[in-house]
């Protein structure tokens, strides 16, 4: 018995170590701002105590009571009927034919499920947070795994980018695969305050980053950006906890104007984006992995829709489903929920398939294809 126990202890703290060693050298985990960027960070107005903060008190599901916690894991170890589709999901193939130069006016969209949107403005290309790797997670083993086996297209065919835009530094939102086979096709970087030294890590040249603190600008041949309020949270290991920042993204171009919100809870910023910069052509916003544990950092299907009304928002696109389960309703939940909710508003809702790409300037594509797939 003692040469059991012995030889149980000698394999947990091997693996304890091994975990902390993995952690702290593996890339996928990025790095910390360092040099001028760190002197930006600790001088922001959201940088306080140590840390980034949201604009209003933001309470998380670790500050929760210890059996709520319990609960919920529980939940997640049962797991949820119906959180991941059993049909494959439909999905328009592109190949590399189908991209030209970027259409030179109007707004185009190809959505790749989740939070990655591949935008045509005006004569710019610009992918938003294109994770497309296969699990958001650090390693390929465990994490949620993507419904789709495949993209609509491959990473090596997609077109010349001239801006990667990112909203903060979650694996479902930023991928470090998806980063080093796009960074040779990205002209720019737009991130959040911080973000910035992942990139670095993984090997993007430091002056094709730009990074941005809430409510300052930057400019790109005539496309306009501005990092907006978001209420979320960061980090990507164990001990960086809110050491970068998180934002939204407003993009003018001639008369275009387009809202990417990222992930966020609701909150008064909304109006505050919307009153300084629109009214918007399109808004995308999340509407999916959300539950009431964390309902402060991931808005209900319903405050999506308020959302997009207190942005001034013309047509609404939603992001964050269709790609992942990171919560514990089924996988077509949230547009249920939404499509409901902005038929109460009157909301012009886009619902496009993967890999469909459409305009603005074009009848939008409303068909509800989800009924179909199980």
């Amino acid at each position: 018995m003692k040469k059991f126990m012995y030889t149980l202890l000698t394999m947990i703290g091997v693996l304890v170590v091994g975990g902390m060693l993995f952690m702290a050298f593996a890339p996928q985990f990025g790095a910390a701002a360092q040099g001028q960027t760190l002197e930006r960070i600790q001088q922001s107005k959201q940088y306080r105590h140590g840390k980034f903060q949201n604009a209003s008190p933001t309470p998380m599901m670790d500050e929760a009571p210890f059996l709520d916690k319990v609960k919920i894991f529980a939940k997640f170890l049962g797991g949820t009927q119906g959180a991941r589709p059993v049909d494959a999901l439909p999905m328009v193939t592109l190949t590399k034919e189908d991209f030209g130069p970027a259409a030179e006016k109007g707004v185009n969209v190809t959505w790749f499920g989740h939070s990655a949107v591949l935008l045509e403005l005006n004569g710019k290309r610009i992918f938003a947070d294109p994770m497309l790797g296969k699990r958001a997670s650090p390693v390929s083993f465990i994490g949620s795994k993507r419904f789709s086996e495949k993209l609509p297209i491959s990473l090596e065919d997609l077109p010349p980018l001239d801006v990667v835009l990112l909203s903060h530094d979650h694996y479902d939102h930023l991928d470090k695969g998806s980063i080093e086979k796009l960074m040779g096709k990205t002209r720019h970087f737009f991130v959040p305050l911080g973000v910035g030294a992942h990139l670095q890590r993984w090997g993007v040249p430091a002056q094709k980053i730009t990074e941005l603190d809430w409510w300052e600008t930057a400019s790109f041949e005539g496309l306009f950006l501005a990092a907006t309020p978001a209420r979320h949270f960061s980090g990507r290991g164990l001990k960086d906890r809110d050491q970068t920042l998180w934002c939204s993204w407003v993009l003018k171009s001639g008369e275009q104007s387009v809202y990417f919100g990222g992930d966020s809870g609701y909150d008064t910023h909304f109006k505050q984006i919307g009153e300084k910069y629109g009214p918007f052509d399109l808004t995308m916003l999340e509407c999916g992995q959300y539950n009431e544990a964390w309902r402060y950092i991931h808005m209900m299907p319903e405050q999506t829709a308020q959302a997009h009304l207190d942005l001034r928002g013309k047509v609404l696109m939603p992001t964050h489903w269709g790609a992942f389960s990171l919560a514990l309703h089924p996988w077509k939940e949230p547009i249920q929920r939404l499509s409901k909710a902005a038929a109460g508003q009157t909301i012009q809702l886009a619902t496009p398939i993967i890999g469909q790409r459409w305009s603005l300037a074009d009848q939008l594509p409303q068909a509800q294809w989800w009924k179909g797939v199980e």
